[in-house]
């Protein structure tokens, strides 16, 4: 059953990172807000369902069991129903207070179309509080995702620590965590100077990266040098002052006009390929021709909501899951049983209180997931809005910030690494691999 329930969680995670974007860009701010408003009601809704009912239940089995199965025709019906409601924005784009009170309300002809019609009480009321806590939660999760790529890079070292000095094989996991170590700071350098090359990077900008990164290289040679730290914890410390980097830039587009491309040259007389390789694809594109509409139909829309997500919203989507999660299992491996705890879940049974609160946060883990994301795209839209083509997410009330918490949680993130290594002894184990055994 665990590959049912892998590929289960697989096609959830693609139709919330294809439809959520898609909802945003065919039917504007509001339509994906609503859209990812509905969603995480349904998936807490569902969430407190499993949570209250016993577990032993006939009727919570029969009915978890007919609403696992329905979310499959849920997702696409609240898109649809999200399309057809909020797709065109309203004009006045002031709060939900003005646009609710306003004299324009004296044409509604009825208290029930003034409550629940378009524009209604009930609508500003849910989506505008909707949007105003993802934008309040932004600096939660940066933050949040700062500590908690500060935990896994400090459990890395911890664990890597314990090889070399405890395992049987010292010298090799020595050369190899070296190698390892050196190619994450060579890949870390290549993706730098990647975000140097990016366009509209200024002055101020560049002082920025330079300060950063002179502080990342200082923290890391103290680390090693004191024997606080090692190879691996300033590599990856490295390896994700770089991403936030990316993170920040990646999203900045030229805005003078690219000089016109030259015409393209005209095709050679010989195929670029071997013709057995021409014949593959022609017989290729031929059986793809005649596919019926209906999948012509869904391959447009997968290639429409891909085009309107960029890799900076998945990577940072995929490495905030990621973080967040190794937490989880992190926190009471240090807490508890060291080893052990890396290899089972938080629940609401574990002994202390942060066991039972990241168990409690784990039953939640559909909504917390589509907030996160939906912060992110709206982050994505807020450094873009500066285009001349974006101009349309601030024409519909959205701001243009986002950077600023990204630069605050890369700052906290060294300045509580430099803590750690003010206030850190040198040490063979840690909190993590005191209870490990060494034969």
């Amino acid at each position: 059953m665990w590959i049912f329930r892998v590929f289960s969680s697989v096609i959830f995670l693609t139709s919330i990172i294809l439809s959520i974007p898609l909802a945003f860009d065919v039917g504007g701010r509001a339509c994906g807000l609503a859209f990812s408003l509905a969603l995480a009601s349904f998936y807490f809704t569902y969430s407190i369902l499993r949570l209250a009912t016993p577990d032993k239940s006939r009727y919570r089995w029969v009915i978890i069991q007919i609403i696992g199965w329905l979310q499959w025709a849920v997702l696409p019906s609240l898109l649809i129903w999200s399309l057809n409601r909020f797709s065109v924005e309203p004009v006045n784009n002031g709060s939900w207070v003005e646009r609710t009170f306003s004299g324009k309300r004296g044409d509604n002809s009825s208290v029930w179309q003034w409550i629940f019609g378009p524009d209604g009480l009930a609508e500003t009321v849910t989506v505008g509080s909707w949007d105003k806590m993802l934008r309040w939660s932004t600096p939660v999760f940066q933050l949040c995702e700062g500590f908690c790529s500060l935990l896994v890079i400090q459990a890395a070292g911890q664990i890597t620590r314990w090889l070399v000095n405890r395992s049987g094989r010292s010298d090799s996991w020595m050369i190899g965590l070296l190698v390892m170590s050196a190619s994450i700071i060579s890949s870390s350098v290549y993706f730098l100077w990647r975000v140097s090359q990016f366009p509209e990077i200024g002055n101020v900008d560049a002082t920025l990266i330079g300060i950063t990164i002179t502080c990342a290289v200082f923290l890391c040679a103290w680390g090693i040098g004191s024997g606080k730290g090692n190879p691996v914890e300033s590599s990856l410390l490295f390896a994700y002052v770089v991403l936030c980097l990316y993170q920040i830039f990646t999203d900045y587009q030229p805005s003078t006009t690219a000089d016109p491309l030259p015409p393209p040259p005209q095709a050679p007389d010989f195929p670029p390929f071997p013709p057995i390789v021409m014949d593959s694809y022609t017989t290729l594109m031929q059986v793809l021709s005649v596919l019926p509409g209906t999948i012509h139909a869904g391959l447009n829309f997968i290639a429409a909501a891909l085009s309107t997500i960029t890799p900076s919203v998945i990577i940072s989507l995929a490495y905030r899951l990621f973080v967040l999660y190794a937490s989880t299992r992190i926190i009471p491996a240090v807490r508890e049983s060291g080893a052990r705890a890396l290899s089972q879940e938080a629940s609401l049974e574990d002994s202390d209180g942060a066991g039972q609160i990241l168990g409690l946060l784990s039953w939640f883990s559909p909504s917390i997931l589509i907030a996160v994301y939906t912060s992110l795209l709206m982050q994505h839209f807020a450094s873009t809005s500066g285009e001349s083509n974006g101009d349309w997410w601030t024409s519909q009330g959205g701001d243009t910030g986002g950077n600023l918490w990204r630069w605050i949680n890369v700052a906290a993130t060294m300045a509580m690494y430099m803590l750690e290594l003010y206030l850190g002894k040198e040490d063979l184990d840690g909190g993590l691999t005191t209870h490990w055994k060494a034969d």
